[in-house]
């Protein structure tokens, strides 16, 4: 094995002859130390190891480590990582339904995913998994925590949570099925306006979306008086997907943009001239669930004036993560750059504030009157042409769902502002 780790040292150091040379910016050069170090203690681990581990398996570790360390989203992929990447853009993997980072060691849910084990299961955004059928987590990696939580569909899983504002672990048993993400759905509510919900962004979201805004239109008899659409709980997807789906609603100007430490990096998105419903009032609603994809959208139509954004400030995930395929079916997922809105600004870290904050909340039936209207809202818009005519939104609306209950509020009070009339 000395040998072997001797001939790993000298490539390393063949590569850095051939790195050494000059360069036109930047320092190319590897670091020698540390290369000698890295080797002693392969060599030490190979040797005196309580278990024996292959070559390959020790490199892969180190692979890993070197990936897991520099931020919670660039990671290792082996085959079966990659296959699993592949089905999720593709709209239909096995699991339970959660996305799910590691922030400082621990598991943290951004969001289930709907209608899934785990959103029917009552596990909510923010919720931090410390175990997975009784083991620990403390210390694994990612791939290792999202690995335990893969298995046959129908098996049962035992997931224990930490929830801020209980005071003792919650532990909730679900059974494992094969996750088929539906991306879009829409429906017409409230007699004219349409609601589209977007679950995550797939390589077939903006084309998806596109047809049934399309299928509303001709529902409503090309009476669809505004939008609602509904980014919560939407962790992102495909980036791409995200510019399509916002060029929808914009007839020009930038989208986003990405800034790395490579010229390949920069790269500018604009909107096209066509444009879906171009004069008809548009909110966005948002939440701390909604992330990377979801937020490029919501900045893009709020930096441009297109929409309204309700909710609660969004995730704050602004990071650019490139494949970058390796032999035997195998990748890396990389940070290489940071996208920021139409008016350069950075949304790592920070999220998307929204317009108007919309807590979620559950009204009980005292809570909703017949005088309940948009007047009675915290930041609703003046309209000094109401004439009445307006109906209130249904209570069962209200109750269930407050936050879209606010933006049917919101569209009407745009919609008047406009000149229209119900």
């Amino acid at each position: 094995m000395l040998n072997k780790t001797r001939l790993l040292l000298c490539s390393l150091l063949l590569a850095h002859n051939v790195m050494a040379q000059p360069a036109p910016a930047g320092n190319t050069d590897l670091p020698l130390d540390e290369l000698r170090l890295f080797s002693e203690v392969f060599h030490q681990i190979r040797e005196n190891y309580v278990s024996e581990v292959s070559d390959r398996q020790l490199l892969e570790y180190a692979i890993e480590g070197m990936l897991d360390n520099l931020d919670p989203h660039s990671a290792y992929l082996n085959r079966e990582d990659f296959l699993a990447l592949q089905e999720n853009t593709s709209g239909e993997f096995g699991g339970v339904g959660l996305e799910v980072t590691m922030e400082n060691g621990l598991l943290r849910i951004i969001t289930p995913i709907d209608d899934t084990p785990a959103q029917r299961a009552g596990i909510l955004a923010g919720d931090v998994i410390v175990r997975i059928d009784k083991k620990a987590l403390k210390g694994l990696s990612l791939g290792e925590s999202i690995d335990l939580m893969r298995g046959p569909a129908g098996s049962d899983i035992t997931l224990t949570l930490l929830r801020e504002g209980q005071k003792k672990p919650l532990e909730i048993t679900l059974k494992r099925a094969v996750i088929r993400i539906d991306s879009v759905k829409s429906r017409i509510i409230a007699e004219h306006y349409g609601y589209l919900r977007i679950a995550q962004f797939q390589n077939a979201t903006a084309s998806d979306a596109d047809k049934q805004i399309r299928q509303m239109l001709k529902a409503s008899n090309d009476d669809l008086r505004g939008l609602v659409l509904d980014l919560r709980n939407n962790p992102g997807g495909v980036m791409t997907a995200a510019v399509d789906l916002a060029d929808l609603f914009l007839t020009e100007g930038l989208i986003v943009y990405t800034e790395g430490r490579s010229d390949d990096s920069r790269e500018e998105f604009f909107a096209t001239a066509s444009s879906l419903l171009p004069d008809k009032p548009i909110v966005v609603l948002i939440n701390s669930g909604s992330a990377s994809a979801s937020e490029i959208v919501a900045g893009a139509l709020q930096d441009r004036r297109r929409a309204l954004i309700v909710g609660v400030r969004s995730f704050g995930k602004g990071s650019v993560q490139t494949i970058l395929p390796l032999p035997e079916e195998r990748a890396i997922k990389l940070t290489t750059a940071r996208y920021f809105t139409p008016m350069g600004r950075s949304i790592q870290a920070e999220g998307i504030v929204p317009d108007i904050i919309a807590q979620s909340a559950t009204l009980t039936p005292d809570d909703i009157t017949e005088d309940f209207r948009e007047a009675n809202l915290a930041g609703h818009i003046d309209n000094n042409r109401a004439t009445g005519k307006d109906k209130p939104p249904t209570d069962e609306l209200a109750a269930d769902d407050y936050p879209l209950h606010e933006a049917i509020n919101l569209l009407r009070a745009m919609q008047f502002g406009m000149g229209q009339s119900d």
